[in-house]
């Protein structure tokens, strides 16, 4: 228990920490659940120091003004930790993956009118750069796809069959892309089965964002990385809000900025699949 962090919290909540209890899960942060002399009870995410926890806080924030799916709220944020709003767990409804889809059909109905977002954030520990831009093709090849790229070179990752297949993405990628344009939407940014859970009513909520405005299609492949979803979210989204033709054909390019994200983050094992990736699109 970090003793500063607990004096922060019940000096600005007015109460007494009676509790802490450890909670599993996260790679990045320390996360626990807190319970409070009245009886309250938060969900607390600590041990990183820098501007993480802010950007994810301002990410909640821009979900929940969407009104189409549950986030926790934030109470209380700082460079050292992120207060939440404890979401009592719940087994899904019978409909859950129905209901899911087409709110986070909803959630992409809230545009805007640029891509990116009012400031740069995370995508787990890596930095996602959001400068604005009226472009979708150039936002999403220069801040996602090349800065991983360039990330992996730093770290050593590029050999000659790695630089080759990206200088095929770097050739192709308005070829790829074009036709597909729509309006910035608000996206998750880093939606998969880890990052929701059902909250007691057996709805969805939505945690861990790594928001901006982009594609939609790039939030969609996402949630296919570690396997994808139940068939009736993908249906139910579809019905809701029709893709463009051909979304099919873009899925790779959008899995290969998470798949990039992994290589820099977890190492090599994830070398080999950016690369089948890019080369998909010979």
């Amino acid at each position: 228990m970090n003793n500063q962090i607990i004096k922060e919290i019940e000096e600005s909540l007015q109460c007494t920490v009676t509790k802490q209890k450890t909670i599993g899960g996260g790679c990045i942060a320390q996360t626990s659940e807190i319970t409070t002399d009245d009886n309250r009870s938060y969900f607390l995410k600590q041990g990183f120091k820098g501007p993480m926890f802010k950007k994810e806080a301002n990410g909640l924030i821009e979900i929940k003004k969407a009104k189409a799916i549950e986030v926790p709220e934030v109470v209380l944020v700082s460079d050292n930790y992120l207060l939440l709003e404890h979401i009592m767990s719940g087994h899904r409804h019978t409909h859950f993956f129905q209901s899911f889809g087409e709110a986070f059909a909803n959630l992409h109905r809230h545009t805007n009118t640029s891509f990116g977002f009012y400031e740069d954030n995370f995508i787990g520990s890596t930095p996602q750069i959001n400068t604005l831009s009226d472009n979708w093709i150039d936002f999403y090849f220069a801040h996602r796809l090349l800065y991983q790229y360039k990330l992996a070179e730093n770290n050593g990752y590029t050999d000659k069959e790695f630089q080759k297949a990206f200088a095929l993405i770097e050739k192709g990628i308005h070829k790829i892309l074009n036709g597909s344009e729509e309006l910035p939407c608000l996206l998750h940014g880093d939606l998969w089965g880890g990052n929701y859970l059902a909250n007691k009513r057996g709805d969805a909520v939505l945690i861990d964002p790594a928001v901006y405005y982009g594609h939609r299609e790039a939030d969609l492949a996402m949630t296919k990385l570690f396997g994808g979803f139940h068939t009736d979210f993908y249906n139910s989204y579809i019905n809701s809000y029709p893709l463009q033709e051909g979304y099919e054909d873009r899925e790779n390019i959008y899995l290969l900025y998470h798949v990039l994200n992994h290589l820099n983050l977890f190492g090599s094992s994830y070398k080999s699949h950016a690369v089948q990736l890019m080369n998909s699109y010979k």
